[in-house]
């Protein structure tokens, strides 16, 4: 079906409205193509050792800096913004931290589900398309497609940072073989300024400007990490079982502008909220699968989980 750029431009605010509909934040189009740049910097991190013990980045790159690979015939990227930031956060005192995106049910479901919808809508306007959706589940760059749809730029934290919302943010798309009205940023201006912020209150040193060292990243050590967790680490997760906020916590675009989401399906449950430091390490496995079925918690599972609690109560 041929689309003229009128149609093109109203597509695109339907498809922007659809996603307001369902919950996303904010929606931006580009058009797809190879990212030159950011393939030029991945590389630079994959060729320092510093993604760790992911191998899997070391795959499909072909695909990761260009779409067209991904989804044949892609001509779009469409990229929405989804809020996780909680309304009512876990209990400090005398207990253990896990990453606020953990709090309730797996955002991969929750956003997989609404992207469908979205999809299915573009469809019935245009006909069957040749596209795919994701939520940090395929080898998409994600942050940099954000960017470059005018979504935010990219932080000293390596996180994308909205102006209007900070970045407790899950980052969805759609790619697809239809040209639309394009939002493109070919060079997005960056906003971090000399604040540093977020490079002084990790424990670990894992961060300096623009990059990311997962080798001594807290998020890396407790949720991808295999095997024992080294000891020089001892002392310095800080009380982190599950992820790491701390970068992001002491972002002042997150102290000024972030916002309780209003997904429910994010809200922790109430056996969650009434954990503390001794529940935590007498956790057994029936119980783990009971609270944490469908969360992102298990991906490390059961024995991950306690590896991590045990680390940091010996520490």
């Amino acid at each position: 079906m041929l689309i003229n750029s009128l149609h093109k431009k109203q597509l695109s605010e339907f498809i922007k409205q659809w996603a307001y509909d369902e919950g996303f934040s904010v929606c931006g189009i580009s058009k797809a193509g190879f990212l030159p740049q950011e393939a030029e910097r991945v590389e630079r991190w994959l060729s320092g050792n510093k993604h760790a013990g992911m191998e899997y980045m070391q795959r499909n790159k072909e695909k990761r800096y260009d779409p067209s690979k991904l989804v044949e015939k892609a001509e779009s990227v469409i990229t929405v913004l989804y809020n996780y930031y909680p309304r009512v956060k876990l209990p400090e005192k005398d207990n253990y931290k896990i990453s606020k995106y953990a709090y309730g049910k797996d955002y991969h479901y929750v956003l997989k589900s609404k992207l469908k919808k979205i999809l299915e809508k573009i469809e019935e306007k245009t006909g069957k398309r040749t596209a795919r959706y994701f939520t940090d589940s395929a080898p998409v760059l994600d942050k940099a497609w954000a960017a470059r749809s005018g979504l935010g730029f990219i932080g000293k934290n390596t996180l994308l940072i909205n102006r209007k919302m900070g970045s407790f943010f899950f980052i969805g798309h759609i790619i697809i073989d239809l040209e639309l009205h394009y939002d493109d940023v070919e060079d997005p201006a960056n906003y971090c300024g000399t604040c540093k912020a977020c490079i002084e209150a990790c424990p670990t040193e894992a961060i300096k400007p623009f990059e990311v060292d997962a080798n001594r990243c807290i998020s890396y050590l407790t949720i991808e990490h295999k095997g024992d967790i080294p000891d020089e680490f001892k002392g310095k997760l800080n009380d982190w079982i599950f992820g790491c906020d701390i970068c992001q916590d002491v972002c002042p675009w997150n102290i000024r502008f972030s916002k309780p989401h209003s997904e429910p399906l994010f809200n922790p449950p109430e056996e969650l909220l009434e954990m503390n430091k001794k529940k935590w390490e007498n956790l057994d496995k029936p119980t783990f699968k009971k609270l944490f079925k469908g969360t992102p918690l298990e991906r490390p599972g059961y024995k991950g989980l306690m590896r991590n609690i045990n680390f940091v109560k010996e520490s």
